[in-house]
């Protein structure tokens, strides 16, 4: 377990990151604003009429927020798993 605990943190971060991302199927299943994810909210900001850039612009930062702080946190263990993965 300790020679593959890099390349596993390396998957559950891409897997964290990945659906903290997703948009078509939070899009298509949730109808209510407050269980919504946070590209299917800034998506929700964009009218054809009227784009609030501000807000969008902040929104978009404080949902990258929680993504950089993951990154920092598991920095070493994303490394050493990228590194790793293609020596024998």
């Amino acid at each position: 377990m300790p020679m593959c605990r890099p390349a596993l943190s390396t998957a559950a971060i891409l897997t964290f990151i990945t659906s903290w991302n997703s948009f078509l199927w939070p899009l298509l299943v949730l109808n209510q604003t407050t269980s919504q994810t946070i590209p299917v909210g800034l998506a929700s900001l964009i009218n054809n009429s009227n784009i609030q850039y501000a807000e969008v612009m902040a929104s978009s930062v404080l949902g990258f927020l929680p993504l950089i702080a993951v990154f920092l946190v598991f920095q070493r263990q994303i490394v050493q798993g990228i590194a790793t993965t293609g020596i024998k």
